[in-house]
């Protein structure tokens, strides 16, 4: 079988078999093109352990962070796991790379009155509507952008107050919106989505100035252009409210457990970074206020 047909299989393996969302199926083929690529002389079913190690210095040599790397072995093993299981291959070639250690960086978060900043917004037109009511969806709930840019209507019971998401690994969760959440995304859907619709047909709830579903790319600019615009100098990634809506809710007494549930997590252990944040915070007011701290 030639690289190009094996590309075809391994995409369905990640689809069917693997559960993974389109964005990281995207990425895991993007870093398969560059192996294929790399051996296009080569049939990859033919490759050797050795050829693995040659190919792990040459990623090393492009300058490449320890966590592209990690991702590259990532996919890699994953690819020759996808080998193994259909009999292309009788031997993982691939179990002799290792995974660089990597240092876990805390995630960044707003403190709470930095989010009230990014969520004062000035409420003029369906746009701004819009904004708030995604803003204050992403704080009450805790969704990942990808979740939040594929909801759809009939994913939020507005009159319940609930909203329904699928997550990784295609499991679904309901969460409880607050009042703010709920009146403001009230208020956008019945209000003003439909004259933005521009003629468009689909149930996206949120949408951009051209009436299409929003990308999770335009979602971040908006972010960024309000966290500039109210001069939130703290840096921002696409997740960040999604962190201070975990690190906030364990400030103020929720348990790991019910957090974990409302995140998406499969595993406890991945919600437990929240709690090093926490942690992070106390430390840093003790230093900033206490007259003996040397802060």
């Amino acid at each position: 079988m030639n690289n190009s047909n094996l590309k075809e299989e391994f995409k369905s393996f990640l689809f069917v078999d693997k559960k993974y969302s389109k964005n990281t199926i995207d990425s895991y083929l993007t870093e398969y093109d560059k192996f294929a690529d790399y051996f296009k002389d080569k049939n990859i079913t033919d490759i050797s352990s050795l050829d693995l190690e040659y190919y792990l210095s040459y990623l090393k040599k492009q300058n490449l962070s320890s966590r592209s790397i990690s991702h590259n072995i990532s996919v890699i093993r994953t690819f020759y796991k996808f080998l193994l299981i259909n009999k292309y291959i009788e031997k993982d070639v691939a179990v002799v790379l290792e995974l660089p250690k990597l240092k876990k960086a805390l995630p960044k978060v707003l403190t709470i009155e930095e989010v009230d900043k990014l969520l004062d917004i000035d409420l003029i037109d369906g746009f701004s509507y819009r904004n708030k009511a995604m803003l204050e969806l992403m704080y009450a709930t805790g969704l990942r952008v990808s979740e939040l840019v594929n909801l759809k209507l009939n994913d939020i019971d507005i009159m319940s107050c609930l909203v329904r998401t699928i997550g990784k690994g295609s499991k679904e969760r309901i969460i409880p919106l607050g009042d703010y959440a709920c009146h403001y995304l009230k208020k956008y859907v019945f209000e003003y989505r439909n004259t933005m619709m521009k003629d468009k047909n689909h149930d996206y709830i949120f949408i951009n100035n051209h009436g299409n579903p929003l990308t999770r790319q335009g979602f971040f600019k908006i972010v960024k252009g309000l966290a500039k615009k109210k001069e939130i100098k703290r840096k921002m990634s696409p997740h960040t409210l999604r962190h201070s809506f975990a690190t906030h809710l364990l400030e103020h007494g929720a348990d790991l457990r019910s957090i974990q549930e409302m995140l998406g997590h499969s595993n406890i252990s991945t919600t437990q970074i929240y709690t090093h944040i926490s942690n992070q915070h106390i430390e840093d007011n003790y230093n900033s206020a206490h007259p003996h701290s040397g802060g």
